[in-house]
């Protein structure tokens, strides 16, 4: 039995006084004679608190809002774009002319079951985030599988500004090799200019340094990038998040792929690709710009260069010399074998590298035993000494 109910019938059922009831329940006697009052003009719906919601709310989301959200939510779903409510709330203001905040637009979806509430999130102030300043200060860049409707495997390379989220160039390939990805990147740069640096995960046809033990010296993409003066950066191992942003670019991309059907040849598929990333850059509002597309961002600022003081490779291998008075050296992507001699088989050799100038030294005796500029045209670098010498 409800509080109130008690009340009016200790007054109508036992007699007691208004007094006595209000000292009884310990409440004020003001209350007990508006119950009483209530009672006599309703009779049993008094037993009952009412609703103290208001008969109007001038701030509640007009219908027609609602159902514009409802339809703005299916519409992007269906065509594999994002859908969220703050993109919702972008779409409403520049198409319709409605500003509704994100977070009415969030309890709209939840109500009609088109989202499912989370539990809170980490908060993003506690992400460590980078941006580069300007344009072009910094490219990432990923490969991606696709798989065509013929379930063939397809590799997809990008090209993303860091500042901008800005997408240089993303071109379908059967493989990406170093080959693949040094022909990309220039043309992409005969679009947009050289960067001042490049971020990348560690794949063989970005960096060779883990190839054999990280001896093998650098392939073409990493000459190319030291001849440009290019800083060239990586990710560690294991560490995705580093080129978060192309990835997260490549989860969009995905994501609007398959809401249409797989594309059957790699040039479709290119076409496909083409489309998606001119909406990507031109007509889809970026959250970390403040809803402004790539695009805009992209242009407003002047671009970053390379740096041309950096030219020059300067690295430092060691190694062993073979039985055949041999060593080894990779320069652009290919291996290149350099004659020292058979006298000098088995002892240890550094060698000082500055782009195609190489010092070697005996490591034990610090003797400078060859010294020599690599002749990118023969893949066996001779002593010069005769073959058979004559005593």
């Amino acid at each position: 039995m409800s509080k109130r109910r008690s009340i009016i019938l200790s007054v109508t059922v036992e007699g007691l006084t208004q007094a006595e009831t209000a000292r009884l329940y310990g409440v004020t006697r003001g209350w007990v004679s508006k119950l009483m009052a209530q009672y006599r003009a309703e009779g049993d719906a008094a037993f009952e608190a009412k609703s103290r919601r208001p008969l109007t709310s001038p701030n509640e989301t007009p219908a027609e809002t609602v159902d514009t959200i409802l339809e703005l939510r299916r519409t992007l779903t269906k065509q594999g774009l994002d859908a969220g409510p703050e993109t919702i709330a972008w779409h409403l203001a520049e198409h319709h002319g409605i500003e509704v905040s994100p977070a009415t637009i969030r309890r709209r979806l939840i109500t009609a079951g088109l989202i499912q509430p989370e539990p809170r999130k980490r908060p993003k102030s506690s992400y460590i985030r980078f941006q580069a300043d300007v344009p072009n200060e910094m490219w990432q860049t990923d490969m991606t599988h696709v798989r065509l409707v013929d379930d063939t495997d397809v590799e997809v390379l990008t090209w993303l500004d860091d500042h901008s989220r800005f997408v240089l160039n993303v071109t379908a390939h059967d493989v990406v090799n170093t080959s693949v990805v040094v022909r990309s990147f220039r043309e992409t740069a005969g679009q947009h200019g050289y960067p001042a640096s490049v971020l990348s995960d560690n794949g063989m046809y970005y960096t060779a340094r883990f190839a054999r033990g990280g001896r093998s010296g650098l392939n073409r993409f990493e000459t190319l990038l030291t001849e440009l003066g290019i800083d060239q950066k990586h990710s560690r191992p294991n560490h995705p998040t580093t080129c978060g942003k192309v990835e997260r670019f490549q989860q969009t991309m995905k994501k609007w792929l398959r809401a249409r059907p797989p594309a059957a040849t790699l040039e479709d598929l290119q076409t496909l690709l083409d489309e998606f990333v001119g909406h990507y850059n031109q007509h889809r509002p970026h959250a970390s710009h403040g809803r402004k597309t790539p695009a805009t961002i992209y242009t407003r600022r002047p671009k970053a260069k390379p740096n041309k003081d950096a030219t020059i490779d300067y690295r430092i291998r060691r190694d062993r010399v073979d039985n055949y008075g041999k060593v080894t050296l990779r320069y652009n992507s290919h291996l290149y074998k350099i004659g020292i001699g058979r006298e000098h088989s088995g002892i240890a050799i550094t060698m000082f590298i500055a782009d195609r100038n190489i010092r070697i030294i005996a490591t034990t005796t610090g003797e400078l035993i060859r010294k020599l500029e690599l002749d990118p045209t023969r893949t066996y670098q001779p002593t010069g000494k005769p073959r058979n010498p004559r005593t």
